[in-house]
């Protein structure tokens, strides 16, 4: 079927076909165009999604451990990567439809226009020749009729007995003439009248025929492109759909990754401190006063005994105001963890030793490479010089040693906190067995004594922060905590020895307001410090004498 035989009358009706399916060209392109920006746009809120709720990680202690959340930052990582293959359709669909539809339908507009040019000069030379046979048929009719008039004129007069002989002459004369001018446009008329048939015929079986054909073949060529872009279209997002599915399967495994028995134990891990639950409180009888034989001997013993806690009540007072505006310790952590409780002071030890091993193993790779290097150039001297890995050699023994010293160091802090650890328990178990042996004594300033003799313990002092009077007073047991507090109004805590508290935050208290409007108070993570006791809400437990609470 062909447009040129088919058509040959249709050339406004193919004009405006042709400029319909380009116009069709370019609506799709505009689809596909929107279509990119839609990915584009859903890739870039993706990336930002993932970077909103990635971790921001500064230090490795703050890397998610927990198995739901590293499934979550599992499931980011693989949805960033989804983003990824957004981006991928969308340049795609940019090369590989997108921009060969403009080229194309530039290409189209082009074609088409020489095509219709080629069409309309056809027809207008085939209205050139129409109209020169139709001149040249109006003038041989023009002198037909002219060449009648002359014969009627002449067969007037030649009938005509009173015209003269010269008249009738001159009409046949002039008959002659249009005769002989209308026997010229005649054969005029006829050549043209040929020559039109022939262009006419030419014009509508081999001309115009062409161009349809060019026309035709130039729509059909539209339509193959079009459907080449449809499956291109398709293809684009097919050849993702691999690696989409190996995202979505990793957010399955992340999924099944999730151990909630893990996280339970890390959460022991994590907060567990290493201090063995308080012990029961022992009996204390009171009666046995009642009943006691006044003497002078008891008498006297009352009052030395009453002589001895006035003496530690003005020690403790002494020492606990010397605390609240000496140096006390807060803020950065300490080198040996010392500010922690023994069990995540442990894990923290354990932890830098294993780096510090790991530091050291790769010295001593080092320190072995370069020495059998150093062979090497000795024995060819061709290849090197010994002498310029000696400063190489030098550094890297220095950091052997400094590594050894450092594992040392804290293998010590480490043995230190495992046996104190056990001496803890040691003490304790001690003292439950002892039970006949009047114990939670407490000084006037709230300090935990095992006996009426015992030395009142002061603040705890951190180490390398301690004055020479604080290592009288110096033990590693924490104070008892004899109530708790919450906090009224909020309190910077910017002096010495005092210590900070938020609005409604709850402390425990571990010693009294003596008279001088501060209470000392404890956080759970152990820091210690003073606080104002206007400040505060304090309660009291009953029976808290001689219970050591370890926080």
């Amino acid at each position: 079927m062909s447009w040129g035989t088919e058509l040959w009358d249709q050339f406004d009706s193919l004009d405006k076909h042709t400029q319909w399916g380009i116009d069709f060209l370019e609506r799709y392109a505009k689809f596909v165009k929107e279509r990119i920006e839609i990915e584009q746009n859903y890739a870039k809120q993706l990336r930002n999604l993932v970077k909103k709720y990635c971790p921001k990680r500064s230090t490795k202690d703050e890397e998610p451990r927990f198995t739901s959340c590293i499934a979550f930052f599992n499931i980011l990582n693989e949805l960033n990567d989804y983003a990824g293959q957004r981006e991928v359709v969308a340049e795609e669909m940019a090369h590989r439809v997108y921009g060969e539809l403009m080229r194309y339908a530039h290409d189209l507009k082009t074609e088409r226009k020489m095509h219709l040019q080629e069409g309309r000069k056809a027809q207008q030379y085939l209205d050139m020749c129409w109209k020169q046979m139709d001149n040249s048929k109006k003038k041989f009719e023009r002198e037909c009729r002219e060449a009648e008039k002359a014969q009627q004129s002449y067969e007037r007069l030649d009938n005509d007995t009173n015209a003269t002989k010269a008249d009738v002459e001159k009409a046949k004369q002039q008959l002659n003439l249009r005769t002989h001018m209308a026997d010229e446009n005649k054969n005029e008329y006829a050549a043209q009248l040929q020559n039109f048939n022939g262009e006419q015929h030419k014009h509508f079986y081999v001309v115009i025929p062409q161009i349809y054909k060019q026309l035709q073949e130039m729509d059909e060529r539209r339509t193959i492109k079009l459907s080449e872009c449809y499956r291109g279209f398709a293809d684009s997002e097919r050849k993702v759909i691999p690696i989409i599915s190996k995202c979505l399967e990793g957010m399955i495994l992340a999924a099944k990754s999730v151990d909630e028995s893990r996280d339970s134990q890390m959460v022991v891990d994590s907060f567990k401190s290493g201090f063995e639950p308080p012990g029961d409180f022992p009996f204390e009888d009171y009666s046995q006063h009642i009943y006691r034989t006044i003497s002078d001997g008891t008498i006297s013993a009352s009052k030395q005994e009453s002589g001895k806690v006035d003496a530690k009540t003005t020690v403790g007072k002494a020492k606990g105001k010397l605390w609240l505006f000496g140096k006390k310790p807060k803020g950065p952590a300490l080198e040996d963890f010392s500010h922690l409780p023994p069990e995540q002071r442990r894990k923290k030890l354990q932890q830098r030793i294993d780096e510090l091993n790991r530091e050291l193993q790769k010295e001593s790779d080092q320190k072995e490479a370069l020495n059998k290097m150093k062979d090497v150039y000795e024995k060819n001297p061709q290849m090197g010089d010994p002498g310029s890995l000696q400063p190489k050699l030098a550094e890297t023994m220095n950091n052997i040693d400094r590594l050894r010293m450092e594992i040392h160091k804290n293998e010590a802090w480490l043995s230190e906190v495992e046996g104190k650890t056990g001496g803890r328990g040691d003490r304790r178990h001690s003292s439950d067995i002892n039970h006949l042996v009047t114990q939670g004594r407490e000084s006037p300033e709230g300090s935990y004594t095992d006996d009426a003799n015992q030395e009142v313990r002061g603040p705890p002092q951190q180490h390398g922060h301690h004055s020479e009077f604080d290592d009288e007073f110096e033990d590693d047991d924490p104070l008892p905590a004899i109530g708790h507090c919450k906090a009224i109004y909020p309190f910077d805590g910017h002096n010495e020895g005092t210590l900070a508290m938020k609005e409604g935050e709850v402390l425990y208290i571990i010693e009294e307001d003596k008279g001088d409007g501060w209470t000392r108070a404890r956080r759970q993570n152990g820091e210690e410090g003073y606080v104002p006791t206007s400040y505060i809400d304090v309660t009291l437990e009953k029976n808290s004498k001689g219970a050591v609470t370890y926080i």
